[in-house]
């Protein structure tokens, strides 16, 4: 099937990660739909993609920490009719502070924002992709979804959540041919890092977790790339 007939969704798209999956992809012609709670960036990158790889990506404005918008991102991907080639769960947000310490409401934010999204999502596209008998889903985690670290707060708990609903549907989605894998970054030059005084070379670059998902997604079939464990080489920070 010509790529632009397959469909890769991801969540997120506009900045980050996000982007530059949207962008490894419609590099090679895939059909892309994806989401953000900007308008504004949206446009932006709608027209980045359309220079650089001559791709109209179907795009809208989505805040997926709140169920009605949710539901609102499935039905537009569900309209677009066409086969769902990947899915990114990628929406997530990173707010520090000490479990014990962190304002009332951080956790409910970081398990809506983090988790719920991705949870929905995947309940809303995964009955088409057992249909196909075909599809990948990358779940956005975090060396935070195995690995306690001070200042990771209710983000780590999310995560961790997060990295236990990619192997719950790994095992209920495997006799359908679809391939659930977890992605697992370490400290990744995203806006979350603004002012940081530390140097770009210690940072894990979006296009290398990008290349890794797409490299993943073209194995064969029969082989499944479960966990990506990603980190800057200097170590974590």
């Amino acid at each position: 099937m010509d790529n632009s007939q397959r469909l890769v969704v991801v969540t997120g798209g506009s900045k980050g990660i996000g982007k530059a999956i949207v962008d490894r992809f419609a590099r090679e012609g895939y059909s892309i739909a994806t989401c953000s709670r900007s308008e504004d960036d949206l446009s932006a990158l709608k027209e980045e993609m359309k220079s650089k790889h001559g791709t109209s990506i179907h795009a809208t404005r989505a805040d997926l920490s709140k169920k009605e918008e949710t539901d609102h991102f499935i039905e537009f991907v569900r309209l677009i009719a066409k086969p769902i080639a990947v899915l990114v769960n990628n929406s997530g947000r990173f707010i520090p502070g000490l479990v014990h310490e962190e304002k009332e409401g951080t956790l409910e934010e970081m398990i809506h924002t983090n988790l719920y999204s991705a949870y929905y999502v995947s309940r809303g596209l995964i009955q088409s992709m057992k249909r196909e008998k075909s599809g990948d889903i990358f779940n956005i985690c975090s060396v935070a979804s195995f690995m306690a670290y001070p200042n990771g707060g209710s983000y780590s708990i999310s995560k961790f959540a997060m990295y236990g609903m990619s192997k719950a549907l790994r095992e209920e989605l495997k006799e359908f041919g679809i391939r659930v894998t977890a992605v697992l970054p370490g400290a990744v030059l995203t806006d979350s890092w603004d002012g940081t005084d530390l140097p770009e070379e210690r940072f894990i670059s979006v296009e290398d977790v990008a290349e890794n998902i797409y490299a993943t997604h073209k194995l064969s079939p029969r082989t499944v790339i479960e966990d990506i464990i990603i980190r800057p080489q200097l170590g974590d920070i």
